[in-house]
């Protein structure tokens, strides 16, 4: 989890082609750049506003990493005074590659802002024997976990909310579900250029047909996710939000779609299907921003817009 300086990007690999060494080698490299200062001026610098650090979880099937950012005190004594934030759990997007780091330029403010306790989930990463489910349970047992111990954490566990970005977006919908089954209750889902059917259907859409070529997430990366997340024998539709079942009884949701996205329908689609549901769902397009925007600040315009409207959802869906 070093954050180093003098750090390269590696190129892009054939992904239609890559071999699990060379999925495992890539992604370390990447991840290691996106955890560097080198990728500052496209990830963008954290809220000074906002403390950081990484903390371990433990978890029913061993110690998970998260990073966690809490609001700075204002004064000498706020630290302790602070025991009933609300508290966002947060999933990175990249499936097969991505950290918590690429998104401290988002989470940052988000803690400082609302204020909050954000705790991003560093969940396992899919690879071939690491299916999306794997990663969803991850997600959900970080939630649960904070939860359970609020004190610990400084939080007010009755204002609690998910957000994810990609993969991590459809990685939050499954933890939405998993809570309105289990009786806990979520105030909002903030889902941002989400991924939200991984099964036959995925690359039906006219978005994907579009944009496959896009230079933030090209057809042959989707491909390979849906590759990594449903192995072969197991039940594509039972993690695809979009094929679920009920979706009434769900936390509030904003579905923030950028519209020269490949996954751009995935996200409009299950808008709809939540109001079919008498769901509150607001859907929120941002023309000309590419897919993980939010993550580009530096280079991307509207990531400042779309960080502003996610908070002032967040601010009203959690205020006391």
């Amino acid at each position: 989890m070093n954050e180093t300086t003098a750090v390269k990007r590696p190129p892009q690999p054939d992904f239609s082609a890559i071999t699990t060494e060379e999925l495992i080698a890539y992604r370390a490299a990447e991840n290691g750049w996106r955890a560097s200062s080198a990728a500052r001026a496209l990830l963008g610098e954290p809220d000074p506003s906002a403390a950081i650090e990484w903390q371990d979880v433990a978890l029913p099937g061993g110690v998970l990493p998260v990073r966690v950012y809490r609001p700075m005190p204002m004064c000498d004594g706020e630290a302790a005074a602070r025991s009933d934030l609300p508290l966002v759990v947060h999933v990175h997007g990249g499936g097969f590659v991505g950290t918590a780091v690429q998104c401290d330029w988002t989470n940052s403010r988000l803690a400082a802002r609302l204020p909050a306790l954000v705790v991003s989930v560093e969940h396992r990463l899919l690879a071939p024997g690491t299916a999306l489910s794997a990663a969803a349970d991850d997600g959900w047992d970080v939630l649960r976990n904070v939860l359970g111990h609020a004190a610990q954490w400084g939080i007010d566990p009755s204002r609690t909310a998910v957000f994810g970005e990609s993969c991590g977006a459809l990685i939050s919908t499954l933890m939405a579900a998993r809570a309105r089954a289990a009786g806990l209750e979520l105030y909002a889902q903030v889902l941002v250029n989400p991924v939200v059917d991984v099964t036959g259907t995925m690359f039906d859409y006219a978005s994907i047909a579009e944009h496959a070529d896009s230079p933030t997430l090209a057809l042959p990366q989707l491909q390979l996710l849906q590759r990594l997340a449903v192995p072969s024998g197991a039940n594509a539709r039972a993690v695809s939000p979009l094929y679920a079942d009920d979706l009434r009884g769900l936390a509030p949701a904003l579905v923030v779609v950028p519209t020269p996205d490949p996954v751009a329908d995935h996200g409009r689609r299950y808008a709809e299907r939540r109001l079919e549901a008498g769901t509150s769902v607001r859907l929120s397009e941002y023309p000309g921003a590419q897919h993980a925007f939010l993550t580009l600040p530096g280079v991307e315009p509207q990531a400042e817009a779309a960080q502003k409207e996610i908070l002032a959802f967040l601010r009203a869906a959690l205020a006391q």
